[in-house]
């Protein structure tokens, strides 16, 4: 099979032609001249006698039995087991003019202008409904606004709000987090009081945390204020870049900030014994140490290769991206299971511990950044990163990937003693993450509509396409399932030959009550992004209305049942019950993430458009290096 699905006007006429259509004499010399034996019959007088005798019993047959013409159902014959040359003489006249039925009427194929001038006329269609989108934008710009209020007012400077309690806690090391997590969702929206509070703060206050601070965890911190402050400096200008205004202070502030944290988090790196970095990082000592185990997360230190290669593109300083794209060098040369890996590693030997592989927490980033950074990086020297993610989505699909009884959804478990081991049908929020990526990593961030035309999609590509739709089906599902119609941090499935059992969903109108399971120890919601994260890619890829229609019902859910009136949003403890215990935290990825997933869907394609932004794992918007430069 070829690696691309060729396509082009010739084609279309080609294709066209085969169903015009033909005369009766035309059908008849066609025969003639296409015939293999043509130049041995007519050599000879025998043979053009029977040719001129058979042409006229034709005649006579045609002209002497013009009634009792039987129609034939859009011109198809019915297959009865036998051929259709056994049946022209069996059943009268009308029989035999089957023998002259036109060509099957298939609708001709449209050349590539028909199809954009069809796809115009649909896009015309759904600007009709813009107006509905608009608003529904407007209120999740609302419900930021409302998150916002509740987080300056009770717990401003803290790294996170309780909105029940009215008090704030520093769970991050102190440094902020909600602040700078917020921050480029309020520039994306043009919430320019919010622009103006969080920059304010960060420039006064920032500095001297990033300098007195203690222990914080490498990962956290560089997706959320490494990330944070670098998708600032691009939107607020920096290097020409983003949505630039008047409100905060000057992009340079937070690359100032962005590179003293850098510095602070490369003693993780540099003095770890291996390619892998230690986990935690005392800021005010630059000294680094390993988690009390030993043990690093896998998806941890392999995400931060984004942060740390646009750093060193905005100060020309390589160090940061040659530490970073150490890690994923190293895990390159080790073993894997069909392309998957352990959710532990070791910066001590370098090597996987444990055999437990899933695409869950300790897990999950790690795939979304090999097609992430890869699309970061086209045209340098990482084809590897591609290549691995192509072997990991592979294994995902033969070891991972199944269907739930009685009603077929797929979704993706793990196997917590390897390939050797049991499969569990178990699946976290934090997988919903995996459409999005799999629908990048088949278009490479174009449409659907664009890949196809300039010949980008490969068959693999589209099987991947397919299983990302099929894959958000069941992570909407598994949000609808609930009495609340929110999701559960953890679903379990029920599979063939293995029905876990267990409590449901508290839905009862829904389809799929009896294939997803829902264990009280993984009822409660953190308000995460995953589900919506996907939601708003697969959107921007195919243009379906429907993801858009999906995001706003979980929109909806949000507010109904996690909105504090005081300010914030909370989460929750049960989300089969009604009414649902709240649990007292607003979680810093609902201003990065959630939310901006959801305003973006809402909004136009344009904006952060794919194909030159890629989102870290935090949702803050990195251009892409190679059509930056």
């Amino acid at each position: 099979m070829s690696n691309s699905l060729p396509y082009s006007v010739k084609d279309v006429h080609y294709d066209n032609a085969k169903f015009r259509q033909r005369s009766v004499s035309q059908v008849i010399s066609q025969a003639l001249l296409t015939s293999n034996g043509k130049r041995d019959y007519l050599k000879c007088s025998t043979g053009k006698f029977l040719v001129l005798l058979m042409i006229g019993g034709l005649a006579y047959i045609i002209l002497a039995h013009k009634s009792d013409v039987h129609p034939v159902s859009d011109g198809v014959a019915k297959n009865d087991g036998s051929k259709e040359g056994d049946n022209i003489m069996t059943h009268g006249s009308g029989n035999f003019r089957r023998f002259w039925r036109k060509p099957p009427r298939l609708p001709p194929r449209l050349s590539p202008d028909e199809i954009s001038s069809r796809n115009r006329s649909i896009q015309e269609s759904t600007k009709r409904a813009e107006p509905e989108w608009i608003a529904r934008q407007q209120k999740v710009k609302e419900a930021f606004i409302h998150a916002w209020s509740g987080y300056k007012s009770y717990a401003m400077g803290f790294d996170e709000l309780m909105p029940l309690s009215h008090r704030g806690v520093d769970g991050l090391g102190g440094l902020g987090a909600t602040i700078i997590d917020a921050l480029d969702t309020a520039m994306i929206m043009g919430a320019d009081e919010v622009v103006y509070e969080a920059g304010s703060w960060i420039e006064k206050h920032l500095p001297e945390k990033i300098e007195g601070k203690g222990q914080v965890n490498l990962f956290e911190t560089t997706i959320r204020v490494l990330g944070g402050l670098l998708s600032a400096y691009h939107l607020s200008g920096g290097n020409q870049g983003g949505i630039p205004g008047d409100k905060g202070p000057k992009p340079s502030i937070y690359l100032e900030n962005a590179r003293n944290l850098a510095d602070r988090l490369l003693t993780a790196f540099t003095t770890s014994p291996s390619d892998i970095p230690y986990s935690d990082v005392v800021l005010r000592e630059k000294s680094a140490h390993p988690a009390p185990d030993g043990l690093s997360s896998t998806a941890e230190v392999a995400t931060l290769q984004l942060e740390f290669n646009y750093l060193s593109y905005l100060t020309g300083d390589a160090k940061y991206s040659i530490e970073a794209m150490k890690v994923l060098q190293h895990i390159k040369t080790l073993p894997k299971v069909e392309g998957l890996v352990p959710i532990y590693i070791s910066p001590q030997s370098g090597d996987f511990s444990g055999d437990n592989i899933r695409l869950g927490s300790r897990g999950d980033s790690y795939y979304e950044y090999l097609i992430k950074v890869w699309l970061q990086q086209r045209g340098t020297n990482c084809s590897y990163l591609y290549d691995m993610y192509v072997e990991a989505i592979k294994g995902v699909r033969h070891l991972l990937v199944r269907k739930s009884v009685p009603n077929g959804l797929l979704f993706v478990g793990e196997l917590p003693y390897g390939r050797e081991g049991g499969f569990s049908p178990k699946m976290d929020h934090l997988v919903c993450f995996l459409p999005g990526a799999l629908a990048l990593g088949a278009t490479k961030g174009f449409t659907k509509e664009r890949a196809m035309k300039e010949n980008l999609l490969t068959f693999e590509d589209m099987e991947n396409l397919k299983l990302a739709e099929d894959l958000a089906k069941t992570c909407v599902e598994i949000y609808s399932v609930t009495s609340t119609g929110l999701a559960p941090e953890i679903a379990y499935f029920n599979i063939e030959g293995n029905s876990e059992g267990g409590p449901d969903g508290g839905n009862k109108s829904s389809r799929y009550l009896n294939d997803i399971i829902i264990k009280p120890a993984d009822r409660h919601n953190l308000l995460r992004p995953e589900t919506v994260e996907s939601l708003f890619v697969l959107y921007r890829i195919t243009g379906d209305s429907k993801y858009r229609e999906w995001g706003w019902q979980i929109f909806e859910a949000f507010e109904k049942y996690t909105k504090v009136d005081s300010g914030g949003y909370t989460s929750l403890d049960d989300v089969t019950m009604l009414p649902p215990r709240r649990r007292d935290k607003m979680e810093t990825f609902f201003l990065g993430e959630t939310l901006k997933y959801l305003y973006l869907l809402f909004g136009n394609s344009t904006t952060i458009p794919l194909d030159e932004y890629v989102f870290n794992t935090e949702a803050h918007p990195i251009p892409i290096i190679s059509r930056s430069q």
